[in-house]
């Protein structure tokens, strides 16, 4: 399965900015992930086939994941970004079937080679 990111950016503390994530092939969970300088990676937030979805606490009720079956895609949608949102944005997937939607980098296969987002303060 190829993943190819984009979407990423600079912004400005409190901005914007949506991710995409274009996949080869249908996989049932989908994540995204990130990786500050210095920093191990991070699951943001997960999705499976069935909608189910988890965020990281960092993230939750800023962030939006979503995906479009159809379009073998993958979505992240930022809102009232902070700088500590700084770092490299990795879209992951696995074909592990039935599974709750997880944040450990563990449980993905595939992942694509990511797209730098920086907020400035």
């Amino acid at each position: 399965v190829q993943l190819v990111e984009s979407g990423g950016g600079s912004v400005q503390a409190g901005g914007s900015l949506n991710l995409s994530c274009a996949a080869s092939r249908y996989t049932y969970s989908m994540a995204w992930f990130r990786q500050a300088p210095g920093k191990e990676h991070e699951g943001v937030a997960a999705i499976v086939g069935d909608g189910r979805i988890s965020y990281a606490d960092s993230v939750n009720g800023r962030f939006t994941i979503a995906r479009d079956n159809a379009k073998k895609s993958l979505y992240l949608l930022m809102s009232s970004l902070k700088p500590e949102d700084t770092g490299m944005y990795y879209c992951a997937a696995s074909f592990a079937y039935g599974v709750t939607p997880q944040l450990g980098r563990n449980v993905y296969t595939y992942w694509g080679q990511g797209t730098q987002v920086t907020v400035s303060s």
